[in-house]
């Protein structure tokens, strides 16, 4: 399977940044060209938030501690919670994600990317909403993910899946290594929407014969963006408007067996965002006086 690695950064008349990672080769020609589907991923595509499952193998890995990972997990779950986010919610959201490990070489976080999902991610894909993306293949049109998880995470499972690509939060990076600091804002809300406009007029979509999938009421902006949107495992909110918009609805959730993707390695990237940033920094600062304790000690020795 080729690698995945184009990565496009674009910017709209109102300033807002969008990231996208397309896989690779390009899909063939479709009987439509202008149609496309939209998945979120987190509670649509796969069991849980995939920025968590990331961070569980970061923890397995020692990079930070499990009580790192219990307020992570509070964070994400208040998170979850809240439809809408009040503007000072998203503004400690983005403060938190600036603490990404700032300085972690990309081809390290490639590599644990790679590992973590083929551990922890692949077996929580639904096996529903993946055959609802591939009759979208099967029938010739490009499949993206929308997250608002890191775009190399999405571009993982896309790669993995074998999508076409993913929109997702994009983050700086500087001679092979990320800075800590976010372009743009976190991909969430209506600058999915956003994002998803975009690249539909880069890829020559139309989004009357596009279709869009999330779970969660935070994407009503961009389920209404297209002809034809679907509450997969919705929240009540979701649920609510989905009936009375005369939306499709399917829930996965009862069965709860996920089925475990197999397909070859591929080189991907991904990062961890918010809390367990800090925690992973907390840790190697930890690590490091620890180590320099070590040295102090053995030096004072006669």
């Amino acid at each position: 399977m080729a690698r995945s690695r184009k990565v496009t950064v674009s910017t709209d008349v109102h300033g807002h940044t969008t990231g996208w990672a397309q896989t690779e080769p390009a899909p063939p020609a479709a009987p439509d060209p202008h149609a496309a589907a939209f998945f979120d991923v987190d509670n649509t595509m796969m069991q849980g938030a995939s920025i968590y499952w990331f961070a569980r193998g970061l923890a397995a890995r020692n990079y930070f501690t499990t009580g790192d990972l219990a307020r992570f997990a509070w964070q994400q779950l208040r998170f979850r919670l809240l439809a809408r986010e009040h503007a000072g919610d998203m503004s400690q959201a983005k403060e938190a994600a600036l603490a990404f490990v700032e300085g972690w070489r990309v081809q390290d976080v490639e590599r644990l990317a790679e590992e973590i999902f083929d551990e922890l991610m692949a077996p929580r894909i639904w096996a529903g909403t993946r055959r609802l993306a591939q009759g979208h293949l099967d029938a010739g049109e490009r499949v993206w993910l929308v997250s608002a998880a890191p775009v190399e995470i999405g571009r993982v499972i896309a790669t993995r899946l074998g999508l076409t690509g993913a929109i997702g939060t994009v983050a700086e990076i500087v001679d092979g290594a990320y800075t800590g600091r976010l372009v743009g804002d976190l991909m969430h809300g209506p600058l999915k929407a956003e994002a998803v406009t975009q690249l539909a007029t880069v890829e020559g979509l139309d989004l009357s014969r596009c279709a869009a999938y999330s779970d969660s009421a935070n994407d009503l902006p961009m389920l209404s963006l297209v002809g034809r949107a679907v509450a997969v495992n919705p929240d009540g909110t979701l649920l609510r408007q989905a009936r009375q918009r005369g939306w499709e609805v399917r829930d996965f959730r009862t069965g709860r067996r996920a089925v475990k993707i197999a397909l070859p390695s591929t080189a991907a990237a991904g990062l961890v965002a918010g809390a367990v940033t800090a925690g992973v920094a907390l840790q190697r600062r930890r690590r490091a006086a620890d180590a320099t304790s070590g040295r102090i000690r053995r030096n004072a020795e006669p």
